[in-house]
């Protein structure tokens, strides 16, 4: 099957992924073969090309937002069929027996084994998942390339939703408007017909995506918004946003960041912490860990239901590279996917 792959890490940023030509995998008793029709392509993979995350598996196939076909299903299976469409997210294994995992708190299981980190993802034509945790997709979901951004940037979006108890009528402030929060705006808009959501990005035309969506307010991350904000929730991949947001928050606020890493450039910001500025008056922080299966299953539902559409960015399968590099660079307009015409 022909497939990208990272060799090594930190590797080159102009070419991370290199292609190959490798075996088709086989599934086990309890597991799927998917034919890969798409995957997202999402940051967490510029974090383990630099170096940020360490691959455990190397050399190996990036890529944890993939949807596609079930083509063959190992013995134990029983909720897929061949022909049936299903989809991977980050999670790809637990213990299931840990407290966490007891609790349906899998995500933080001390055995959490990630799909595209762990074992091989779905910069492929093919990927194994197990039973356990792939994903259903519902009937009133259409188009591979639509439903991919679903399986990380919808399902961790949801989560950090769902972390930052948002209600109706509050003011909810997005920091960073990549993949995962043009999805969270159309949540939010979804679940709480009363609330108000800002967002900040320094980019112009993510501003402009933000207000053609349904934000109420776009700016800048360091822009005054027309009021505090109740709730926020931060992907950025810096720590400047992290003081602007806690700034922002009105007394008893909660900042939400939803990263898996944040990188080093900025880090001597949090040198101007101020106690009285930014965490005081019972002002709260907490962070996003991973999926769990509850989060992918919800949002789903909540995409069927709310007819929530990405706005999409598609690649071939071979321009992987060209797809980091637009995301490294910053030019991000909702969600980049990878497709594979063969399997669509």
């Amino acid at each position: 099957m022909r497939a990208l792959v990272l060799e090594k890490v930190p590797a080159p940023a102009a070419q991370p992924l290199a292609p190959r030509d490798m075996q088709r995998p086989r599934p086990g008793p309890d597991e799927l073969l998917i034919a890969v029709a798409a995957c997202g392509v999402c940051r967490t993979e510029l974090d383990q090309i630099d170096g940020r995350i360490a691959p455990p598996l190397l050399p190996v196939v990036p890529g944890h937002q993939a949807v596609g076909t079930v083509v063959e299903t190992g013995a134990a299976v029983t909720r897929f069929r061949p022909g049936d469409r299903a989809g991977a997210t980050w999670l790809f294994s637990s213990c299931g027996a840990c407290h966490h995992c007891r609790r349906g708190d899998e995500n933080l299981c001390p055995e959490f084994r990630a799909t595209d980190c762990h074992t091989h993802g779905g910069y492929a034509e093919y990927l194994v998942m197990p039973e356990r945790n792939a994903v259903q997709i519902p009937d009133e979901l259409s188009g591979f390339s639509r439903i991919a951004p679903f399986m990380c940037a919808g399902a961790v979006g949801y989560r950090s939703l769902r972390l930052s108890d948002t209600e109706d009528g509050m003011t909810l402030g997005l920091f960073g408007f990549g993949s995962a929060h043009h999805l969270v705006l159309a949540m939010a808009r979804a679940k709480y017909p009363a609330r108000k959501v800002f967002v900040f990005t320094r980019n112009p035309d993510e501003q402009a995506l933000a207000l053609e969506l349904g934000a109420d307010w776009a700016g800048g991350i360091h822009d005054e918004p027309p009021s505090p904000l109740d709730r926020a929730i931060d992907t950025t991949p810096a720590w400047r946003p992290v003081l602007a947001a806690l700034e922002r928050l009105r007394p008893g606020g909660m900042l939400t960041v939803n990263a898996i890493r944040k990188a080093e450039a900025d880090k001597n910001q949090l040198l101007s912490l101020d106690y009285a500025r930014h965490l005081w008056m019972e002002k709260r922080l907490r962070t996003v860990a991973n999926v769990t299966r509850r989060d992918a299953e919800e949002f789903l539902a909540l995409a069927a239901s709310a007819r929530i559409e990405p706005v999409v960015q598609t690649y071939p399968l071979e321009q992987a590279n060209d797809a980091l590099a637009v995301l490294r660079a910053g030019r991000i307009r909702g969600s980049k996917v990878l497709t594979i015409a063969s399997h669509a």
